[in-house]
């Protein structure tokens, strides 16, 4: 199942096809795109860099609306077989990279939307635009799960990372809100982003960790996923480098929110808790960097087939990079900066190779491919073949 699910056995060229066989996975390009181009605009001293950072926000907006369009438009034209999405065990993972490509955007407004349309303009934009993220965010975190404790069935040895995705969606909002507090002029305003960044870091974090536990002990059991499924070994980075992302925020502007609202008091020991912890899970999420790094080098002698599972590499990697770097501006150690900085080369580089082969599957036609459409046709043919009297079948 999952091999069918990465490997699409024909190409598909007219428009209406790709809205019938898109799924929610393409989302992981626009994640994948927009941390980059976050990564990118931390080098306000290199204009180059940081020039390239904005045209790649750019071209993410661009990407984000297609995606959005394409997808709504699935609903519209094909509501049984976008449906049947919460029915499946892999497919349905992927609706948290949804708000998290969303978030990617908020996140690269911040950064380059003052020059362009001013402070108040795009703090207004950015907290709109958060605010339909968290509920997105919420909503994913709740109901996919739901669906596996119900409708899905799962097994210990078909177990992947892409389990964290709906999950993670929440903290990655919360690493949002942690960014918005200083771009808002209200308070009260500060105080209400602080306490909704700890509280959707709470709903996403210890849940995603548990994940990893079970996801260490399938590896122990069943050994290393598929070929086709190599790149979500990468996933379990994801959570640890938000959550420490998100902790580093609210130790650079918590403080700040809570002195503005008469809680001064509690800033210190806030603050350095949230230090703490984002040391804590940057330790933590250097040992699954590591072991992400050897699983690669395994599988990749065994070959590794492209497909959308790609983008994997990317968004992880650039979260524990951008975690890393804002450590560094908190502790005076050179090798938070040193190893963001090569974390982020790291970063362009593969997100290069995994864009010109994504571009070249949509001209082909090769990325495009629901398992779902032949699921709700076989189960329609079946049904059909049921209630057809035996002497029309004959």
């Amino acid at each position: 199942m999952l091999q069918n699910i990465a490997t699409p056995t024909r190409p598909f060229h007219r428009l209406t096809e790709m809205v019938l066989h898109f799924t929610p996975n393409w989302f992981a390009t626009s994640m994948g795109t927009g941390i980059l181009s976050v990564a990118l605009g931390q080098f306000h001293d290199l204009p180059l860099i940081f020039t390239a950072g904005e045209l790649l926000f750019t071209v993410n907006i661009v990407l984000f609306a297609t995606l959005v369009c394409l997808y709504a438009a699935k609903w519209v034209f094909h509501p049984r077989i976008a449906l049947s999405l919460f029915d499946h065990p892999v497919l349905s993972m992927f609706l948290g990279t949804i708000p998290m490509a969303l978030a990617t955007l908020i996140n690269g407004l911040l950064i380059y939307g003052p020059a362009q349309i001013g402070e108040m303009q795009t703090a207004e934009i950015a907290l709109t635009l958060w605010m339909v993220d968290a509920v997105l965010a919420v909503l994913v975190g709740l109901a996919v799960p739901f669906f596996m404790f119900t409708r899905q069935v799962h097994a210990m040895s078909e177990m992947s990372a892409v389990w964290l995705l709906p999950i993670v969606a929440a903290e990655v909002a919360a690493a949002s809100a942690g960014l918005l507090i200083p771009h808002m002029a209200d308070a009260a305003v500060k105080l209400d982003l602080l306490m909704a960044a700890l509280v959707l870091w709470a709903c996403s974090v210890p849940l995603a960790l548990s994940i990893l536990v079970i996801l260490f002990l399938r590896m122990v059991l069943h050994k290393l996923p598929p070929a086709a499924m190599a790149a979500t070994s990468w996933l379990a980075l994801g959570p640890i480098g938000t959550g420490a992302l998100g902790l580093a925020l609210v130790a650079v502007n918590g403080p700040a929110a809570l002195a503005a609202n008469g809680l001064a008091v509690y800033a210190p020991a806030i603050g350095g808790a949230a230090l703490l912890g984002a040391l804590l899970l940057w330790g933590y999420g250097a040992w699954w960097l590591m072991a992400a790094l050897l699983i690669t080098l395994r599988q990749m002698r065994r070959g590794l087939p492209f497909n959308l599972g790609w983008w994997a590499y990317t968004f992880p990697l650039g979260v524990f990079a951008l975690a890393t770097m804002k450590i560094g501006t908190l502790v005076p150690v050179a090798l938070f900066h040193e190893a963001g900085v090569i974390m982020i080369i790291t970063l362009t580089l593969v997100w290069c190779v995994v864009c010109v082969r994504t571009l070249t599957g949509v001209i082909f036609g090769q990325l495009f491919n629901d398992p779902c459409v032949s699921a709700v046709r076989d189960l329609g043919s079946a049904r059909a073949a049921r209630e057809t009297p035996m002497c029309d079948r004959t």
